[in-house]
């Protein structure tokens, strides 16, 4: 077994895009700001704040650019994700500077995500990765499905880093495989991330997003830090799924991470009260408790 070999990984919390898109409750663009606001103060300092898409496709995140325009001036850096060109627009408008571009690498998800082929996604990932260049804009790669697709089954690791090598050719600011449907194990996320490190693109740092569907998410996040990702994506109190992937529940929690991280002397700066109390207030935001752990147990 690897043995982890940073002091520090950097968290980027997802829950206000990842967490929220999947749940029945649609919150409106006021309170996804507070929570966001929130988060920050508890010692988060990346967050995936919105989702520019289509309203009808992801109705949980319509309004993206008012819960943007109601977050002032805050220290963390705030991410949009986007599915295709007019995402990225719409983020450039609103006057956020970093953006992350999601794709899956499977034929058949992509159809149905984006209704492109996963040859188009890639090609649109160049023409995203100049524009940001040209905008000045930071861009993060995620390549959803990197474990298993609930349409194609299991994904061979050869071809998620064929697509992975094309687009690290660009030197994104960022590239991260994602675990949409939560199928990877530690095996698998080692091969991906050490195959991801031997690209030789320093100035690309490497992600995980680890969904916990099937309770490995956690010995997941371990793997990749061990092969070399230098960020983990979580959700407040484990929120999430993917609305067009079934059965896809939630993602890690990111107090639960930090709290297994600080044991194991890696910092985060996060403060672990703070999110719970944050957890607290979104469920009673959504009607509903949250799946994470430390909030139920409380800290050691």
């Amino acid at each position: 077994m690897a043995t982890v070999q940073t002091n520090r990984v950097h968290i980027v919390e997802v829950g206000p895009r990842d967490g929220l898109q999947n749940d029945a409750a649609q919150l409106s663009p006021a309170v996804r700001a507070e929570l966001i606001g929130r988060l920050e103060a508890a010692g988060i300092s990346e967050i995936e704040a919105v989702s520019f898409v289509h309203p009808q496709r992801v109705p949980q995140m319509a309004g993206a650019e008012e819960v943007v325009a109601q977050l002032g001036k805050l220290k963390a850096n705030l991410t949009a994700l986007i599915l295709n060109e007019r995402g990225f627009e719409r983020a450039l408008a609103s006057g956020l500077r970093r953006v992350r571009y999601a794709f899956p690498v499977t034929e058949e998800f992509a159809r149905r995500n984006q209704n492109q082929s996963v040859n188009e996604a890639i090609e649109l990932a160049h023409t995203l990765i100049k524009r940001a260049r040209h905008e000045k804009m930071s861009i993060g790669i995620l390549l959803a499905a990197s474990f298993g697709c609930p349409f194609a089954g299991r994904v061979a690791p050869d071809e998620v880093l064929r697509i992975a090598a094309q687009i690290a050719a660009d030197a994104p600011d960022e590239l991260v495989f994602a675990d949409t449907i939560g199928v990877g194990n530690p095996v698998a996320v080692r091969t991906l991330l050490r195959g991801a490190v031997a690209l030789g693109v320093p100035e690309m740092r490497l992600g995980g997003h680890f969904h916990n569907t099937r309770n490995t998410g956690y010995a997941n996040a371990v793997a990749a830090i061990e092969a070399g990702a230098a960020a983990l994506d979580s959700s407040l109190g484990g929120l999430g799924g993917c609305p067009f992937a079934p059965r896809a529940t939630g993602n890690i929690a990111t107090e639960d991470l930090g709290y297994l991280l600080r044991e194991m002397g890696i910092s985060t700066g996060l403060n672990l009260e703070a999110l719970i109390e944050v957890g607290r207030w979104l469920s009673d935001q959504l009607g509903h408790e949250l799946p994470g752990m430390l909030a139920q147990a409380g800290d050691f």
